[in-house]
C-alpha cells in the first residue's frame, strides 16, 4: 500500500441570486464596490481563520506523533539486523523532518497573513508528503499505529489546504473583478470629462460659425451698397470696354507673329552663331519667341540692325537657309512692316494704359477690401463648421461608447456581488 491521503468531497455552497435588478446610480458603483471589496476580505479572513484553526490542532499532533516515535524504538532488536537499520533510518527521517518542517501555523489578521499560511501549509504538506512516500513500507509494516493517524491528519490537513486555495483563489477573483469595474468606472469619467470638453468646443464653433454668419451678411450688405453706386456701374461699363480692347493684342500679335515666323530660321541661326552684348542678345531670344513684347519704338534701331546682319549673314553663307532670294524677301518685307507694327503696339499700348488708368480711378480700394474681408471669413465659416462637425462627431462615439462600459459593469458587478444590479447614468 503506498502511503497518501484520499480527497474528501465538499459539499458546494450555493448563494441565491436576487432575479429582479437593483436601482443603482452610476455615482454609487464606486462606493457599493468599496463596500463589497472590505466585506469580501473581512469574510476572506474569518474562512481563513477557521480553517487555519481547524487545521492547527492537526500540527500539535504531528509534532507529538514525532516525539512519540522518536522514543518508539518499533521493536528493531526482533528483526534483521540489515532490515533494522532500513527502519531505523526511515524513521530518523520522517522525525527530522517532522522537527524541522512542520511548524506551528501563524495567526489570521490579514489576507498577506493568509497567504503566508497557505505556502507555510503547503510547504509542511510537500515535506511530509515526500518523506512519507519514500518510507511508506517502513511507516506501514513497523509503525502502523502512527501511520494510521499521520494518515487521518493529513487527509484533513490536505482537505483545508485546498479549500485555503480556494478561498485565496476567489478572493484573487473578486479582487481583480473589483479592479476591472474601477477601470470602468475611470474610462466613463474620462470619457465625460472629455466630453464635456468638447461640448464647450462645439458650443465655442458653433458661436464663431453664427458671428462669422453675422459679419459675411453685413460686409455682403456692405458690397451691394458699393455695387450700386453710379462710380461702380461706370466702372463695370469700362471693364467690359477693356476687356473687349483686350482682344485686338490677339489680333495684333496674330499678325507679327506671322511675319517673324517666315524669318525664325535665319534669326535662330544668328542668335546660336553670333556673338552679342547681353542686351542684344536677349532682344533677338525675344524677337524669335515673342516680338510683340520687344517691338517698341526703343527697340526700333536695334532690331534693325539685327535684321540687317542677318541678311548680311544670309548673303555671305555663314547663315544657312534653303532659298537665299525668299529669306532675303521676307528680311526686307519685315523691314517694311516693323514701322506698322512698331506704330500698331504703342498706339494699343497707349489707349490699354488710358483705360487701364481710368479703370483703376474708378475701382473702390474699400470695394477690394471688403471682397479680400468677405472671402477671409467665409474661410473662417467652413473651418469652424468642419470643426463643429468633428466636435459632434467625437460626442456622439462617446455617447454609444458609455452605455457599453455601463453594461459591463452591470455585468462584473453582479459577478462580483452575486446581485443584479441596474446602473443608472444622469
Amino acid at each position: 500500500m503506498v502511503f497518501g491521503w484520499g480527497k474528501k468531497k465538499q459539499e458546494e455552497k450555493f448563494i441565491e441570486k436576487t432575479t429582479r435588478g437593483k436601482e443603482v446610480q452610476l455615482s454609487d458603483v464606486h462606493k457599493i464596490v468599496a463596500e463589497l471589496d472590505q466585506l469580501r476580505k473581512s469574510q476572506t479572513i474569518l474562512d481563513i481563520r477557521y480553517l487555519r484553526n481547524s487545521t492547527e490542532p492537526l500540527i500539535d499532533d504531528l509534532i507529538k506523533i514525532g516525539y512519540v516515535l522518536e522514543k518508539d524504538n518499533l521493536k528493531v532488536d526482533d528483526i534483521d539486523k540489515i532490515l533494522s537499520i532500513i527502519v531505523v533510518r526511515g524513521k530518523k527521517q520522517v522525525i527530522d523532518v517532522i522537527k524541522k518542517d512542520v511548524q506551528h501555523l501563524p495567526e489570521i489578521s490579514s489576507i498577506d497573513d493568509a497567504k503566508k499560511l497557505n505556502s507555510s501549509l503547503s510547504k509542511i504538506l510537500k515535506k511530509l508528503g515526500d518523506v512519507l512516500g519514500r518510507q511508506t513500507r517502513v511507516i506501514h509494516i513497523f509503525a502502523k499505529k502512527y501511520a494510521n493517524q499521520l494518515k487521518g491528519n493529513l487527509e484533513v490537513m490536505n482537505t483545508n489546504h485546498s479549500e485555503i486555495r480556494k478561498v485565496l483563489k476567489n478572493y484573487d477573483s473578486s479582487k481583480s473583478n473589483s479592479f476591472e469595474i474601477t477601470d470602468l468606472l475611470n474610462q466613463i469619467k474620462n470619457l465625460k470629462e472629455t466630453q464635456l470638453e468638447k461640448n464647450q468646443k462645439f458650443g465655442n464653433a458653433n458661436q464663431s460659425t453664427q458671428s462669422l454668419d453675422e459679419k459675411i451678411i453685413s460686409i455682403q450688405n456692405s458690397i451691394e451698397e458699393i455695387k450700386s453706386s453710379d462710380d461702380y456701374k461706370k466702372y463695370i461699363d469700362l471693364k467690359n470696354t477693356l476687356d473687349v480692347f483686350s482682344a485686338q493684342k490677339s489680333k495684333i500679335k496674330n499678325k507679327i507673329d506671322t511675319q517673324f515666323t517666315k524669318i525664325s530660321r535665319p534669326l535662330s541661326r544668328y542668335q546660336y552663331g553670333s556673338s552679342l552684348d547681353k542686351e542684344q542678345k536677349n532682344l533677338l531670344t525675344n524677337l524669335v519667341k515673342n516680338p510683340f513684347d520687344v517691338i517698341l519704338p526703343q527697340n526700333k534701331d536695334s532690331i534693325i540692325v539685327i535684321l540687317e546682319n542677318v541678311r548680311k549673314g544670309i548673303s555671305s553663307g555663314s547663315i544657312s537657309v534653303k532659298d537665299i532670294d525668299k529669306s532675303l524677301f521676307y528680311i526686307t518685307e519685315t523691314e517694311e512692316s516693323l514701322d506698322g507694327f512698331v506704330n500698331q503696339i504703342s498706339e494699343y499700348l497707349e489707349k490699354y494704359e488710358k483705360m487701364k488708368n481710368n479703370l483703376n480711378s474708378l475701382n473702390s480700394d474699400e470695394l477690394v477690401l471688403l471682397e479680400q474681408e468677405m472671402a477671409k471669413n467665409i474661410l473662417l465659416k467652413e473651418d469652424s463648421q468642419i470643426k463643429s462637425e468633428t466636435f459632434q462627431s467625437e460626442m456622439d462615439e462617446i455617447d454609444s461608447k458609455i452605455p457599453h462600459l455601463v453594461s459591463e459593469i452591470e455585468e462584473k458587478l453582479g459577478q462580483f456581488s452575486n446581485t443584479k444590479y441596474i446602473v443608472l447614468v444622469p
